[in-house]
C-alpha cells in the first residue's frame, strides 16, 4: 500500500492497524533510564501517604509530580 493510500484511509477513520508493522516501533521519549535519588525520611513518608491515598506506587507519584512540574515550565 502506498503512503498516500494509508493516509487517506486513516483520514477517513478506517482502522489501519493491521497495515502497520509495529514490531520495531519505538517511542524515543519513553526510553527508561535509572537514577538514584536520596530523599529525607519525612519526604518519603509524605510521598508514601499521598501515593497510598491515590492508589499508586511511590515511584508513580514521583514521576507524575515531576512530569507535571516540567510541563508547567515547558521543559518537555
Amino acid at each position: 500500500m502506498k503512503a498516500h493510500e494509508l493516509d487517506s484511509r486513516f483520514d477517513e477513520g478506517d482502522d489501519i492497524i493491521d497495515e502497520l508493522d509495529l514490531t520495531q516501533a519505538k517511542h524515543p521519549l519513553r526510553k527508561q533510564k535509572r537514577v538514584n535519588v536520596d530523599f529525607p525520611a519525612w519526604m518519603l513518608d509524605s510521598l508514601d501517604r499521598e501515593a497510598a491515598r491515590l492508589g499508586v506506587t511511590r515511584q508513580s507519584i514521583i514521576k507524575i509530580w515531576l512530569a507535571e512540574r516540567l510541563e508547567q515550565h515547558g521543559s518537555h
